[in-house]
């Protein structure tokens, strides 16, 4: 034994579980690579576990049988195919034609532009479901244009980056798969829950921007009439026509369901494709039923919005599951793109590289934290856990705060992976012995992991901006003015206000519950203590009552 037996081995065995968790803080803070971290951790405790006879000599044999169901969860499958689908979307033009578009819509609005970006984010969210391929695209195109145009510089950065975190609570988030494989509930449901959070959080967004037209219009205009581009030939912007084709949808939709007794979703599909016809039609046939700006708004938004029924509306009804919805967001990303002529090997090619180590760095956390929880669930840590958190004080409030500061303030070094496959885990039985139901409490916790990527100065979306950002002067290409570059320091405190509203958003969706059960058909739960069984006495029949004899016992 490499361990006396003496009072400090005596120590060790008796506080394994605090020990290691403490150690696994240390070995985060110091840097070192998080799936090594936890695998090494584990195998190293749980020799020493052996060696204080606290296990047997065949303890790690549970290992491979532990890995092995890794690679058996159907669920993970959905991560490479929505990450590939995200990829291939970022290049395939959609978020060009999305920004140009809707910003040419909103552009007579103070702060259209700040608008535009975080509809085409809720947008992208729904279609991508990767931080990485909205906020590079938006910061690549819609960022000079505000800069243009004269728009707070914090107020710009700080728009972008936080409609490209929509993509971690708005389904088909990477997040909320992850979160549900560690809780141990559906995808389907899990994105049921999520949609209604992720709208609150995206109208909360474009409320900070309305009171910062409100109150500082300077700092955020309108787009100059020389901007507009998709003008009619009197001059009109075209409003009325778009008007029109979007009631006759609202309508068309309610009138489906309600009446002819279909589904909602195919009920909004159908009127759609009615409505990109109508806009295809009038553009190569040229019967101006539509204005220019209806018609291209139509014809833009379809496709996307395709996407997000192929995807989601096919898990909502129960088509598919999410796997096999990922598979057809994947193709039909694939489509989108050659439709655009932006699908090229080198695309492939680069989509299927970063889809891979993406894929890879997610099993390697994995698989090192199902090593580390082996031997910390051996020492009955996830017991030292859920009695430290039952005895808070305050029940489920109590517990919902210190749950939610700790995320909060581990997001500044962890991202939400690791967040996901290291502490969630542990949250599950203390949350189910406070009675809280785990698909409320994974979109809860989804929103505070949100701002992982908002931290200063941490914050993976922060670095996707600066990497696009300009940083030094540059010449404006439309305008060729001298334009000043967007310091790190800008893109820091941009993100604040908005680390501020998704941590009002966590209070929301903890004081209105609903707002996430509301979206899942829950069977009404039964209590078995108030469950009442009578028999009633059999009707007096004259005719002799059958008598049933027990089969023979079978032979050997």
């Amino acid at each position: 034994m490499f361990l006396p037996d003496s009072g400090f081995s005596s120590f060790v065995k008796a506080e394994m579980a605090p020990i290691m968790f403490f150690s696994l803080v240390v070995f985060l803070l110091l840097g070192y690579p998080v799936a090594f971290s936890l695998a090494a951790l584990g195998l190293l405790f749980g020799f020493i576990g052996i060696e204080l006879s606290l296990f047997k000599p065949s303890f790690f044999q549970a290992l491979p049988n532990r890995l092995f169901g890794i690679i058996e969860n159907d669920t993970l499958l959905a991560i490479p195919f929505f990450t590939f689908m995200g990829l291939i979307l970022e290049r395939s033009g959609m978020a060009e034609d999305l920004l140009d578009t809707i910003g040419q819509l909103f552009g007579p609005l103070r702060g259209g532009l700040a608008f535009a970006v975080i509809f085409v984010g809720a947008l992208l969210a729904a279609t991508t479901g990767v931080v990485a391929a909205s906020v590079i695209s938006m910061g690549l195109i819609s960022l000079p244009i505000m800069l243009r145009y004269g728009y707070d510089r914090r107020l710009a950065t700080g728009v972008i980056a936080a409609s490209g975190t929509l993509a971690q609570i708005i389904p088909p988030s990477l997040v909320l798969i992850v979160m549900a494989d560690q809780l141990g509930r559906s995808v389907g449901d899990m994105y049921k829950g999520a949609i209604i959070p992720g709208l609150v959080l995206t109208a909360l967004y474009a409320g900070y921007v309305l009171g910062r037209t409100i109150f500082s219009p300077d700092r955020a205009p309108a787009l100059p009439p020389e901007a507009r581009t998709i003008r009619e030939d009197d001059g009109s912007a075209g409003y009325t026509s778009l008007l029109i084709v979007l009631v006759g949808c609202i309508v068309g939709g309610y009138a489906l369901s309600h009446f002819l007794d279909w589904e909602t979703i195919w009920a909004m599909a159908f009127v759609g494709l009615t409505a990109y016809i109508l806009a295809m039609a009038n553009r190569y046939l040229k019967l101006r039923i539509l204005s220019r700006l209806g018609e291209q708004v139509v014809i833009v938004m379809m496709p996307p919005l395709a996407l997000i029924f192929l995807v989601l509306g096919t898990i909502f009804i129960g088509l598919a599951t999410p796997t096999e919805g990922g598979a057809m967001g994947a193709t039909g990303a694939l489509l989108l793109a050659l439709s655009y002529r932006r699908l090229s090997w080198t695309l492939l090619k680069q989509a299927m590289d970063s889809t891979a180590k993406l894929t890879s760095f997610v099993i390697f956390i994995l698989v090192g934290a199902r090593v580390f929880s082996l031997t910390f669930y051996g020492v009955s840590g996830d017991l030292w856990v859920e009695h430290l958190l039952l005895a808070l004080p305050g029940g489920q409030i109590g517990f919902l705060i210190v749950v939610n500061i700790l995320i909060f303030l581990l997001a500044f070094f962890l991202d939400f992976f690791e967040l996901a496959f290291i502490i969630i885990p542990l949250l599950v039985a203390p949350a189910l012995a406070l009675n809280i139901d785990l698909i409320w409490f994974g979109v809860l916790l989804g929103i505070n992991m949100q701002t992982s990527f908002m931290h200063p100065p941490f914050g993976f979306a922060l670095f996707y901006l600066r990497s696009v950002a300009p940083e030094g002067k540059y010449i404006d290409k439309v305008t060729g003015r001298e334009m000043d570059g967007v310091t790190t320091a800008e893109i820091y405190w941009g993100a604040v206000p908005f680390v501020v509203i998704q941590c009002i958003m966590v209070v929301i969706v903890i004081a209105f519950p609903g707002l996430v059960m509301a979206g899942l058909d829950k069977d009404p739960k039964i209590d078995p203590s108030k469950v009442k069984i009578e028999l009633q006495a059999p009707a007096q029949d004259d005719s002799p009552a059958p008598i049933f004899f027990p089969p023979p016992p079978a032979r050997n």
